[in-house]
């Protein structure tokens, strides 16, 4: 079934498959306004398929076109991990399309396969911070444009903690201290994905002091070369996993079958866990289902005195270096990461800016995570020094976890895996 609306004066074509119902398909903007022999079209793929994110850019396309009448836009998009299968199948038959977006992973793969088109030489890149353009930068060339960084924090509801006599946790100490009181009292008090959830408390807990140290360079520069063992900064985060699972504080059967962003918020809505790990891009999304509790967004609490956010540059645009239309892809992606479309996007997906002069999201939710980003207690959930695609791996190194293998087994998978991943490189 398809449902199609039309979107003002610039008559674009919104076409969303079972979007109304909740099911897991695909939408499309596309334009369909007159075009003569010099219009040029480009077509622009991602996985950003709500209906708020779609109708956000919808808008930026919208703007795009009335600036650029020569050129004509349309958008597809699917949800999760069927959006970068359609991605690397769409590649490998070199029917790509012009604009696309990627994450760590993917761009890694696709910018060794001189897939990607260096983006170096737009306006806007000026604009984005040192530490967003150290992301970015490959030897000088530019393969992906964040719009977004987004940031990974415990959901606390709010009204149950106070119910209890509790309160948000600020440090490892108080977080077990809460953890231990709602599982002695028969409830499961942490509700955790089977991607995001766990491997994000991770990474954060497991490299947080070679960020602080500022050593991250040298190492993921070792870990490139095969000149360390990655569960050497990771045990002691997925160690924290393991008792997270051990002690009952994550019901392992059941996040193993919860999907991100979805599953999860639905258990959390019912108001009977104190806490959800996810992204704050969902605060939004959580706030439109209507719960009947407060809830806030709090940086992780697994440091002995303190908290960290991870994040990442997100939302990530490339263009296809075999586009036929290499030049209009170009001037698209640079107008969409002007100043006014990037603070537009981020601040509705709840995330912040990665422009110098941006701003965080608005969403009240979020806001306890910003004094602990702007103090740089930060780590870069999948950071762009390091060539190895530690998104998949710690997610799968999670899944092992909840499966209930071992964590010395896990660590010696994790190694190997990434040892087999260095060797291609």
């Amino acid at each position: 079934m398809k449902q199609r609306i039309m979107m003002g004066m610039c008559a674009v074509l919104l076409v969303c498959s079972l979007i109304l119902s909740g099911c897991n398909e695909k939408n499309k903007v596309v334009n369909y306004k007159k075009a003569d022999e010099n219009t040029v079209d480009i077509t622009f793929f991602g996985n950003k398929y709500e209906p708020d994110n779609v109708t956000v850019i919808e808008e930026i396309i919208s703007g795009f076109m009335e600036e650029h009448p020569d050129i004509r836009v349309s958008y597809e998009s699917l949800k999760g991990e069927d959006y970068y299968t359609a991605l690397e199948k769409r590649m490998a038959a070199g029917k790509g399309d012009d604009v696309f977006m990627v994450n760590h992973d993917a761009a890694l793969e696709l910018s060794e396969a001189g897939k990607l088109a260096d983006l170096s030489g737009m306006k806007t890149i000026s604009g984005y911070t040192d530490k967003m353009i150290s992301q970015m930068d490959e030897d000088g060339k530019i393969y992906w444009v964040p719009t977004t960084v987004s940031v990974f924090g415990l959901y606390c509801n709010m009204d149950l903690l106070e119910e209890h006599g509790q309160k948000a946790p600020e440090n490892l100490k108080e977080w077990r201290e809460v953890l231990d009181y709602y599982r002695d009292r028969g409830l499961t008090p942490v509700i955790a994905n089977n991607d995001i959830s766990l491997k994000t408390l991770a990474i954060g807990k497991g490299f947080y002091s070679v960020y602080q140290e500022g050593r991250q360079g040298d190492v993921f520069s070792s870990l490139n070369e095969g000149g360390g063992k990655i569960s050497t900064y990771l045990s002691d985060g997925f160690s924290l996993v393991e008792e997270f699972i051990q002690k009952g504080y994550v019901d392992a059967e059941i996040a193993l079958g919860t999907e991100k962003t979805s599953d999860d918020l639905e258990q959390f809505i019912k108001g009977e866990a104190p806490f959800m790990l996810t992204g704050a891009w969902a605060a939004g999304r959580v706030d439109k289902m209507e719960p009947d509790f407060e809830f806030q967004v709090v940086p992780y609490p697994v440091l002995e005195d303190s908290s960290l956010v991870v994040i990442n540059p997100d939302t990530r645009l490339s263009v296809n270096a075999d586009s036929g239309h290499k030049d209009a892809a170009l001037k698209f992606v640079e107008y969409f990461t002007g100043a006014d479309n990037i603070q537009k996007f981020s601040d509705q997906q709840a995330s912040f800016s990665p422009l110098r002069e941006g701003s965080p999201s608005s969403v009240e939710e979020i806001q306890p995570l910003v004094s602990c980003y702007r103090s740089d207690r930060t780590v870069i959930g999948a950071d762009g020094m390091l060539k190895l695609p530690i998104w998949k791996l710690t997610a799968q190194a999670s899944v092992k976890l909840l499966s209930g293998e071992t964590l010395d087994s896990v660590m010696d998978w994790l190694d190997m895996q990434a040892d087999e991943e260095g060797s291609t490189q």
